[in-house]
C-alpha cells in the first residue's frame, strides 16, 4: 500500500486555520483536526479519569472541571507542559491514524512546531494574519478578553521565528484563496 502523503496546517489562535482547512475541504481533500480528536478524547471516560489524577486541583466531584484547567494551563507554564505531555501524544497517535487511511490529507495541528511535530509532514502550512486582526476574531468567536487572548498568544509559537521554519507561509488575507490554490498546486496533489 502507498504512503499517505500528509499536510499540516498551523498558526496562533485567530490566524484563520480553520477557515483555510475548509477550504481545503471544499477542493476534495480530507481534513482532520487535532482540535476535534481532542473533544473526542474529553468524551472517554478514562482520559477524564488520568487528567483528574494528573490536575486534581480542577476536578469537582470526581470529574476534571474544563474551565478550571483551561484557567490554570494558561496563566502556569509548567502545568501547560504537563498537559502537553500528556494529551499530544494521544492526540497525534489517532490523527496519524486516521490520516493514514487516505491517500492525501491535511490536518489542522494548532501546536505543531511547539510539539516538534513539523518533520511528520510532508508540507506544512503556516497560517498568518495581522495580529490585531487575530484578537478580535477570538473576541468575537470565543469572547474572551483581549488580556485573555494575548496570554493565549504568548504561550504559543511566535509567528516572526516562521522564517525559521521549513513551511509555506500563507498571509490570511483579501488573497488567501488565489494563494492557497497556487500553493496546492505546487505540492502536486
Amino acid at each position: 500500500m502507498k504512503q499517505s502523503r500528509k499536510f499540516a496546517v498551523t498558526g496562533g489562535i485567530g490566524s484563520g486555520k480553520s477557515y483555510v482547512l475548509e477550504l481545503i475541504r471544499k477542493r476534495g481533500y480530507p481534513v482532520f483536526s487535532c482540535d476535534e480528536i481532542s473533544r473526542g478524547l474529553w468524551r472517554e471516560k478514562q482520559y477524564r479519569r488520568e487528567l483528574a489524577l494528573l490536575f486534581p486541583q480542577c476536578t469537582r466531584e470526581g470529574e476534571v472541571d474544563k474551565a478550571a484547567l483551561t484557567s490554570l494551563v494558561f496563566s502556569d507554564a509548567d502545568a501547560l507542559a504537563r498537559l502537553d505531555r500528556f494529551s499530544h501524544p494521544r492526540i497525534m497517535e489517532e490523527l496519524f491514524a486516521r490520516m493514514e487511511r487516505e491517500p492525501v490529507a491535511f490536518a489542522e495541528v494548532p501546536l505543531l512546531f511547539e510539539g516538534g511535530y513539523e518533520t511528520c509532514f510532508e508540507g506544512v502550512i503556516a497560517v498568518v494574519r495581522e495580529e490585531g486582526e487575530r484578537i478580535e476574531a477570538v473576541m468575537q468567536r470565543d469572547g474572551l478578553s483581549e488580556e485573555e487572548i494575548r496570554l493565549r498568544m504568548s504561550r504559543q509559537f511566535d509567528p516572526s521565528k516562521l522564517a525559521q521554519k521549513q513551511c509555506d507561509i500563507l498571509v490570511n488575507d483579501s488573497h488567501l484563496t488565489e494563494r492557497l490554490d497556487r500553493l496546492l498546486k505546487q505540492y502536486r496533489l
